[in-house]
């Protein structure tokens, strides 16, 4: 049984990211956890590298046919594919035979507060 937990999306007119930036004050429990969870997924270096071809890609999103070279082989893309969604890191949409992956802005924003330095008043 998968202890996996799901990262919840932040919708895209999210003002703050779920937070604080890691200088500001330490992350509570519940933060900690939730943080962990992304940063668990983006441990591994093939994942790393599917998330940056995803986040990267003309148009922000990319046909699983056009990232799959990374390395290994295609059953263990879709398998890194799916720990990274499971952790709500990338959504995706079935169009014909192929999926589409896209990384949300709010997650990349809510990645990008978090690691920012706090403004000093």
């Amino acid at each position: 049984m998968s202890t996996t937990k799901v990262l919840p999306l932040p919708g895209p007119d999210a003002a703050a990211p779920c937070c604080p930036p890691l200088s500001e004050r330490p992350l509570t429990a519940g933060e900690a956890e939730r943080t962990a969870v992304m940063f668990k997924a983006l441990g591994d270096p093939v994942r790393l590298r599917l998330f940056s071809l995803v986040a990267s890609h003309e148009g922000g999103e990319a046909c699983v046919c056009d990232i799959s070279d990374v390395g290994v082989s295609q059953p263990t893309v879709s398998h890194h594919l799916k720990k990274l969604k499971d952790a709500g890191l990338l959504s995706s949409e079935r169009r014909g035979t192929w999926v589409y992956y896209r990384v949300e802005p709010a997650v990349l924003a809510t990645m990008g507060a978090l690691l920012t330095r706090a403004a000093s008043a």
